[in-house]
């Protein structure tokens, strides 16, 4: 099993910066992936950017140039910074893991971003 906490969410004036941390515990080897989502009620969850074992990524473009993923293999962590917020980006923000081990995805329970105007 991999357990995810997210971390670092709170309120943040528009313009100003957040990041948000992803930390994985358990079978951690299995993670090859780990992708960050965010959600408004009501809404589906959208997809954000994603980071591969060695460190490639891929972004929604949306935010691509706001918005950096990472992760450190060593403290079995990824990040999220998110800059220039702006108040449409206020949701959970939810981290996922893909594993080579069932049930193969894995959430966390999610971190509330609000960005006040």
């Amino acid at each position: 099993q991999v357990q995810l906490v997210e971390s670092g969410g709170g309120l943040v004036q528009a313009g100003g910066s957040l990041r948000l941390s992803c930390a994985a515990s358990g079978s951690t080897s299995s993670i090859y992936a780990i992708t960050w989502y965010r959600q408004i009620p009501g809404k589906e969850r959208e997809w954000l950017a994603v980071v591969g074992r060695f460190g490639n990524t891929n972004y929604l473009d949306s935010v691509k140039g706001r918005f950096t993923i990472s992760r450190n293999n060593g403290e079995n962590t990824a990040y999220l910074q998110m800059n220039s917020l702006k108040p449409e980006d206020t949701a959970v923000y939810y981290c996922k893991a893909d594993a080579q081990i069932p049930p193969y995805v894995f959430w966390g329970q999610g971190t509330q971003v609000t960005v006040s105007s």
